[in-house]
């Protein structure tokens, strides 16, 4: 869960909802955050509702909501991090959550294609996002799986190549989409990742599909590993993102693809910059 120091945010209980017909019982869910947050760890969020087609009960937005959709390496959380500082919203990457996830896994010596221990692990693992002040605007959230800071191991090249197996399961998907829905609920948000428009959150404001070559791609995400002081190919790497693409866009669940209503922009030959300003042309046209 991502939170904020010494920020306080509402969450009222049965406001911003999504509900068809009567109320059904509620489930409270618990907004976990470690210490060092300055939330208070025992408040609470009550879903009500019956559930939707997709994943249980469906968050409608009242604030600015942006969902941010696509592939590996298209910039999707660095520029999503740009647009929330521009806009004063509130940043969720959730791939990290899968990564993190994934990584934990691994660690474990848990074989990936173990369906129910991946969904038995999802549903226990407690992944934080902390937002870290004066670190700059290049990586200021840390990621943390059952208190251990696992920022940097969850971009290792063994993850990229599993994360896709472990995301793809139906009770992973469930446990990770409640904590990203529940993100959203009440707060005005800027939230990336690859299912966000079509599943997480369907009635987001803005929703944006951003795609690039994937020559181009492979380059950024070597370029990334190498500051990291990996040892990789590029050829490799391109060759882990098509499989992935392959993977994330044929899965039974949320698969990988842009929704009806998405804005796509290619950013291939486009600098951050520009892609952040013609996302925040679509915003001011979308909102106005």
């Amino acid at each position: 869960m991502l939170a904020e120091p010494a920020t306080e945010h509402t969450f009222p209980g049965n406001q911003g909802l999504f509900l068809q017909g009567a109320f059904h019982t509620c489930a409270a869910i618990p907004l976990r955050a470690i210490p060092i947050t300055g939330y208070n760890s025992s408040r609470r969020l009550d879903f009500c509702g019956p559930a939707s087609p997709a994943y249980g009960r469906r968050v409608i937005v009242t604030d600015i909501v942006i969902s941010i959709d696509g592939p590996g390496a298209v910039g999707k959380t660095t520029i999503g991090r740009l647009l929330a500082k521009r806009l004063g919203l509130l940043f969720v990457d959730t791939g990290v959550m899968y990564r993190a996830l994934t990584w934990t896994a691994i660690e474990r010596g848990l074989d990936v294609s173990d369906e129910e221990s991946l969904v038995s692990l999802a549903r226990g693992l407690r992944i934080d996002i902390i937002k870290v002040p004066g670190t700059g605007d290049e990586n200021p959230e840390r990621v943390v799986a059952d208190g251990r800071d696992v920022s940097d191991e969850i971009k290792r090249p063994e993850v990229d190549r599993q994360v896709s197996i472990v995301s793809r399961y139906r009770g992973v998907r469930e446990a990770m989409v409640a904590q990203q829905r529940a993100l959203a609920a009440g707060a005005g948000v800027v939230m990336v990742g690859r299912d966000i428009g079509t599943v997480v959150l369907p009635d987001a404001a803005l929703k944006i599909y951003l795609t690039a070559s994937p020559d181009e791609r492979a380059r950024r995400r070597y370029q990334e590993l190498r500051g990291l002081g990996a040892s990789v190919e590029q050829t490799s790497i391109l060759s882990d993102l098509v499989r992935r693409d392959k993977i994330d866009s044929e899965r039974k669940e949320s698969p990988l693809r842009p929704a009806p209503d998405s804005r796509l922009i290619d950013t291939t030959h486009l600098t951050l910059e520009q892609v952040v300003n013609r996302v925040l042309e679509l915003w001011g046209a979308a909102s106005g």
